[in-house]
Formats: C-alpha cells, structure tokens, sequence
C-alpha cells in the first residue's frame, strides 16, 4: 500500500466524517472505495468518449460506400 497525504475542503471532510460515523466504517477505506468508484466512472467516461469518436468517423466512411452503392446502376 502506498501512503498518500492529501487536504481536503472542510465541508467535504465534516461531511464524510458524519457518513462515516453512521456507517461504522475506517475513513482510509471509504477513501479508498470512493477513488475505487471514481477511477471505474472515469474508465467508462474515457471509452464512451472513444467510442464517440470512433462512431463520427466509422459513420462518415459508411456514408460514403453508401452513396457509391447508390451510384451504382443495376442492370435488369
């Protein structure tokens, strides 16, 4: 385990103190489960980011075969 230090805004600490003591739970571990959360929310955003990028460009190129199958003539 690593060791960090870290300042916390006053309102943000009373208010996880006063969970904390509802919850009969160590802070260091609802610390570590909260960046736990936060880090797996992150991931998801990074992808759904990626994936949107992904789709702009994959849907322009569809685009385009699209209009060259249209151009083509189909003779009967």
């Amino acid at each position: 385990m690593k060791t960090v230090s870290l300042k916390i805004d006053d309102s943000i600490f009373g208010e996880t103190e006063k969970i904390l003591s509802k919850m009969k739970k160590p802070r260091n571990r609802y610390i570590n489960e909260a960046i736990d959360y936060y880090n797996k929310l992150q991931k998801r955003l990074l992808i759904e980011k990626k994936l949107k990028k992904d789709s702009e460009l994959v849907k322009a190129h569809s685009m385009d075969v699209l209009k060259e199958f249209e151009e083509i003539e189909y003779g009967d």
